[in-house]
């Protein structure tokens, strides 16, 4: 059985302990999970140690958890998942900017965060990951947030990049309407489906001549093709 080591750089003890006690009882012997209070602790703790995945609060003592992401992204390609009050869309993409993985808003149920973890951690685990994802004149940068589409950069809102993402991950892969909006929007989220079709609307639109490469597959989903 694989065991998997997470960092949490995470200064309240009380969600410390309610993501451990959770993570333990649902994979006892799976997760060990080390903790750290604040920034400078934690940036130490991830340099000196391999990790197989870090979840990140953004508002620490000493040190930030943006400013953590932004010196590991010198030296390595972690998962890293936000935990974190701070929903401002611009903190969102700032996150993605900055290299995160996922961004997770307190409050959180801890399934979901607990699904999104595992699912990090077996994609980045046996798999050779592109730094950068393309398909035809489109490519998406996870490390720095850039988006190019016909060789312009492309400004896109937190959810729209999301969507891009999971379509360019799964390229020439149809992705049901129901596994893309648990992947941007999270498991159970209870979101209008309406919604999820503004979204594509905004970002086929975004995308300039490029945006006719998302294919919409009646009654199926979505795929992206180059």
């Amino acid at each position: 059985m694989c065991v998997y080591r997470i960092l949490m750089v995470e200064d309240d003890k009380n969600i410390q302990e309610l993501i451990c006690n959770y993570f333990t009882k649902k994979e006892k012997d799976t997760f060990i999970i080390d903790i750290a209070s604040d920034g400078e602790a934690g940036l130490e703790k991830a340099l000196d140690n391999q990790y197989d995945l870090l979840l990140l609060d953004v508002m620490l003592p000493e040190m930030d958890g943006f400013e953590i992401c932004r010196e590991l992204r010198k030296e390595s390609d972690v998962p890293i998942i936000f935990i974190t009050a701070r929903a401002n869309e611009s903190d969102v993409l700032g996150g993605y900017a900055l290299g995160c993985d996922d961004y997770v808003i307190k409050p959180f149920p801890l399934p979901v965060l607990y699904q999104k973890v595992n699912a990090l951690i077996k994609r980045s685990k046996g798999l050779v990951r592109s730094k950068v994802f393309t398909a035809g004149n489109l490519s998406l940068n996870p490390n720095n947030g850039l988006v190019i589409s016909g060789g312009k950069e492309i400004k896109l809102t937190a959810k729209e990049y999301a969507i891009l993402r999971a379509l360019l991950e799964n390229k020439g892969t149809i992705i049901s309407r129901e596994k893309l909006m648990d992947i941007v929007w999270g498991f159970n989220s209870g979101t209008d489906e309406r919604v999820l079709d503004t979204h594509m609307r905004n970002l086929r639109k975004a995308l300039g001549s490029c945006g006719k490469q998302i294919k919409t597959v009646i009654r199926r989903g979505y795929k992206i093709e180059d």
